[in-house]
C-alpha cells in the first residue's frame, strides 16, 4: 500500500473497530492487523490509537457543520424544527455508524469528548432553543417553555427513533420513503401535542 491507500485503509478499519466495540474495546494491535498495516504505521500517520480515534470522530462528526445552513432560516422557527429533523434524518441515513459514536461517547466518554462531541451536540442544543425562544417571543409558542429542555425533547424524539430501529422494526416503518411523513408527525406532536381538540388532560 502507498502511504495514502495506508491511511484511509486505517480510517476504515477503525471507523467499523470503534463503532462496534468503542474507543477502550480496541486495541492497536488489533486495528494494525485488521488494516494490514504496521503498529508504526498508526503513530506515523495518527501519532497512536487515541489519534486516529480523534481523526475517526472528526470525520463522524464533520456534518455538524452544515448547521449553518438550517441556522439560516432563523426566520421561521417552525421551518427550523423541520430542517433540523429532516438534518437528523438524513445524517443517520448516510452515516449509520454515527450513532454508534454518540451513544458511546454520551454514556462512556473518551479524551475526545470536550473537545469534538460535547461542542457539537451543543451546537444543536443551541440552535434549537434559540429558534424556540424566537417563536416564544413572536407568541407562537407557549411562553412558559424551557427553551433548552424542549430543544432536548425534539432532539430526543428523532434521535431515539433511530436509535431504536432493531426493537422497533416490526411496529413501524423506518423505510426512507416515510422520512417526510415522519416529519410532519413530529413537528405536530412536538408542536400541537397529542390531545385531540377539546381534550382536557387530567390534573
Amino acid at each position: 500500500m502507498t502511504r495514502a491507500d495506508c491511511r484511509s485503509r486505517l480510517m476504515e478499519v477503525a471507523t467499523e473497530l470503534f463503532a462496534q466495540k468503542g474507543f477502550y474495546g480496541v486495541s492497536i494491535r488489533e486495528l494494525a492487523q485488521a488494516a494490514g498495516a504496521s503498529i508504526s504505521m498508526i503513530s506515523y500517520h495518527f501519532g497512536g490509537k487515541e489519534g486516529l480515534y480523534a481523526a475517526v470522530l472528526q470525520e463522524q462528526f464533520a456534518c455538524f457543520g452544515q448547521l449553518d445552513d438550517i441556522r439560516g432560516q432563523a426566520g421561521d422557527p417552525l421551518a427550523v424544527m423541520a430542517a433540523y429533523l429532516r438534518w437528523t434524518i438524513q445524517r443517520h441515513r448516510n452515516n449509520p455508524q454515527l450513532l454508534r459514536f454518540y451513544t458511546s461517547e454520551l454514556t462512556n466518554p473518551t479524551p475526545c469528548f470536550a473537545a469534538i462531541v460535547s461542542p457539537a451536540i451543543a451546537s444543536v442544543i443551541r440552535l434549537l432553543a434559540e429558534s424556540i425562544e424566537a417563536g416564544m417571543a413572536r407568541g407562537l409558542f407557549r411562553r412558559d417553555l424551557h427553551a433548552v429542555n424542549s430543544a432536548l425533547a425534539l432532539a430526543g424524539m428523532v434521535n431515539y427513533f433511530f436509535l431504536s430501529t432493531l426493537a422497533t422494526e416490526e411496529l413501524t416503518s423506518h423505510s426512507p420513503d416515510q422520512d417526510e411523513e415522519l416529519i410532519r408527525q413530529y413537528v405536530a406532536i412536538f408542536t400541537r401535542g397529542i390531545m385531540a381538540d377539546g381534550g382536557v388532560a387530567p390534573a
